[in-house]
């Protein structure tokens, strides 16, 4: 019995990654997350192959820049271990690691970004519970329904 395909919106600020740097460098290990709820849908949930809206946040226009998919089981972040990294984390150890990562494989870019404002025109579609367009929330790894990616995904070509 094989696992359905779930899917997710994965936040990163361009100046630090963007879809860009994603492109070019193919797969990369997704660090540096310090939210428990995040840190669980990476290590509980995300699955390989599982398909990722990569999100531009805290940029003029903020938005769905490119697709890519989970392409690594949940693992340790080696960043809570190195003292000299800005996501170190005194408490973690490797026998008793706080924080877990998954690596994100580039898919494509998208025709045009899906500009957060415009995300917003399609709240009711979305539903209530879709975090992005809530006030107040803050988490860099959301779940997406199926519902929600194809209604994200269409506004590619709003």
């Amino acid at each position: 019995m094989t696992a359905r395909k779930r899917y997710w919106l994965m936040k990163s600020e361009p100046t630090d990654f963007s879809i860009d740097d994603l492109e070019r460098v193919g797969t990369e290990p997704w660090t540096g997350v310090r939210n428990y709820q995040a840190r669980n849908f990476m290590r509980n949930g995300m699955q390989v192959g599982d398909g990722v809206l990569f999100y531009h946040s805290n940029t003029q226009v903020p938005g769905i820049y490119g697709i890519a998919e989970v392409a690594s089981p949940a693992y340790p972040d080696p960043t809570q271990f190195d003292r000299r990294s800005k996501y170190h984390d005194a408490q973690a150890t490797p026998e008793e690691p706080r924080w877990f990562l998954v690596d994100v494989r580039f898919v494509r870019r998208l025709e045009r970004p899906v500009p957060l404002d415009l995300i917003r025109t399609r709240a009711e579609a979305l539903g209530e519970e879709f975090a992005l367009i809530r006030k107040g929330s803050r988490l860099s790894v959301l779940p997406v329904t199926p519902a929600q990616w194809k209604i994200l995904l269409a506004l590619e070509k709003a």
